[in-house]
C-alpha cells in the first residue's frame, strides 16, 4: 500500500474516469485512488470496478446511492483515508481539468515539510486557466477575492479543488462539523486548517476547462459560497467553530 492516495468524486464521468485512472497507476510515484460515485446512470462506476480487476491494491470505489455532494463525498473519502493509515490524503477532479501529472508535486510539498496543506493553485501565479469563458473567469476571481478578504485565508486560490492534506490535518479537524457541500467545501477545508494552526502553500498549476462530460456548477452551489464565509468568519469570532 502506498502512503499517498488521491480522493475523486465522480457523477457521470463515464467518458473520463477511466484514461483519469490510467494516468495515476502510470505515474512515478505512486498514489492510490479511491472513486467515491454518487449512483451514476452513465456507468461510471462500472468502468470503475473494471479497472480494480486487475489493481485491486491500488484502486478502491464507494458506491453511494444518489447524488449526495461534493462536501460529503470528501468527508466520506477523507475518513476512509485514515482508518486506512494513508499519510497525504489528495483531492481532484475526474474531468482533467486538474492534471494527475501535478499530484507528485502536491505530495512532494507535504512530504518534505514546507506545507501542511498543499494547493494546486489558479491564482497564485498570475491567473493560470485554459478555455475559460471571460464571465466564469471573472466570476470565479472575484469570489475567491472576496472569500479571501471575509476570512483572511492566506491563499489566493481558496476554492481550489486540487490539494494534498497530510493526515495530521484532517486529524485535528472535526469531520463531522464539516457543513459546507458545494465549492464552499474547499474553503471551509482551508479556512479550519488555517485557523486550527496548519501551514496552506500554494502550488501553481494551469486549470483547463473540461473536454468531456457537463460541468456541476449551478446557482445554488454559488449561493451556499457566498453566505458560507461569513458563518465560517462569525463561528471563529465566537469561538464555535
Amino acid at each position: 500500500m502506498s502512503d499517498s492516495i488521491v480522493i475523486i468524486p465522480t457523477f457521470n464521468e463515464a467518458h473520463n474516469i477511466g484514461r483519469m485512472i490510467d494516468q495515476i497507476l502510470s505515474l512515478s510515484m505512486d498514489i492510490d485512488i479511491l472513486v467515491i460515485d454518487d449512483g451514476s446512470p452513465d456507468g461510471t462506476a462500472e468502468i470503475v470496478k473494471s479497472k480494480i480487476e486487475g489493481n485491486n491494491e491500488r484502486i478502491y470505489l464507494i458506491e453511494r446511492n444518489g447524488k449526495q455532494g461534493l462536501g460529503t463525498a470528501y468527508v466520506k473519502g477523507f475518513e476512509y483515508a485514515l482508518d486506512k493509515g494513508y499519510t497525504f490524503i489528495c483531492e481532484m477532479d475526474a474531468d482533467f481539468s486538474h492534471n494527475p501529472e501535478d499530484l507528485p508535486r502536491l505530495i512532494e510539498t507535504v512530504k518534505s515539510g514546507d506545507s501542511d496543506l498543499a494547493v494546486g493553485s489558479r491564482y497564485s501565479d498570475g491567473i493560470s486557466i485554459v478555455n475559460w469563458p471571460l464571465s466564469r473567469l471573472i466570476l470565479s476571481y472575484c469570489a475567491n477575492l472576496y472569500a479571501r478578504m471575509i476570512t483572511g485565508i492566506p491563499i489566493k486560490d481558496t476554492t481550489a479543488g486540487f490539494k494534498c492534506i497530510h493526515r495530521k490535518v484532517l486529524e485535528a479537524l472535526d469531520l463531522e462539523r464539516i457543513s459546507s457541500n458545494g465549492y464552499a467545501f474547499q474553503i471551509e477545508i482551508h479556512f479550519r486548517a488555517w485557523k486550527a494552526g496548519f501551514k496552506l502553500k500554494e502550488v501553481s498549476i494551469i486549470f483547463r476547462e473540461r473536454e468531456e462530460g457537463v460541468s456541476k456548477m449551478s446557482k445554488s452551489i454559488v449561493r451556499e459560497a457566498v453566505w458560507r464565509v461569513w458563518s465560517l468568519k462569525f463561528k471563529s469570532l465566537i469561538g464555535s467553530l
